[in-house]
């Protein structure tokens, strides 16, 4: 979902543009207090703010940059830009966010994917050292070898060495 924020006559014409361009729902809000408004109901993947509402209204547009999540920001100059720049920045925009989100993920799967082989080594060393222990009962030795079996398949499905 887009989230258009310009007083511009055209902010309707825009958001309809981006919406067949993109194929993302597109809002339009016409002033600053607009935005925040649809920023505490909605996420948005992208927010195109207009340059003049930045900085002619400096405090409330903070206030809508602190509310963007983790929407791109796109900033343009609706006097001089067009509309082919208006949907080309936000097409950089959308494709930049999906990139970085693919890169954010594939980082936090090979962290955790790292935790568990270190957890599942612990695991493994643990019950090597219950097993050496002498005269292990037979029920505990044979739940300490369910564990090393369960420990090992995990390790598998992990992809682990």
């Amino acid at each position: 979902m887009i989230l258009l924020i310009t007083p511009s006559a055209r902010g309707q014409e825009c958001a309809a543009s981006l919406k067949a361009d993109t194929g993302s729902e597109t809002h339009w809000a016409e002033n600053l207090q607009q935005a925040m408004a649809r920023l505490r109901e909605q996420s948005y993947s992208a927010v195109v703010l207009d340059q003049f509402l930045l900085e002619n209204e400096p405090a409330e547009s903070d206030q809508v940059l602190e509310h963007l999540g983790t929407a791109f920001p796109v900033y343009l100059n609706f006097a001089v830009s067009g509309m082919e720049r208006l949907l080309r920045e936000v097409r950089s925009a959308l494709h930049r966010r999906k990139r970085e989100e693919t890169q954010a993920r594939r980082s936090v799967e090979q962290q955790i994917r790292s935790e568990m082989c270190e957890s599942l080594t612990a695991m493994l060393l643990s019950c090597e050292l219950a097993m050496s222990v002498p005269e292990v009962p037979a029920p505990a030795a044979e739940k300490i070898r369910l564990i090393d079996n369960l420990a090992r398949d995990m390790r598998l499905r992990l992809g682990a060495n």
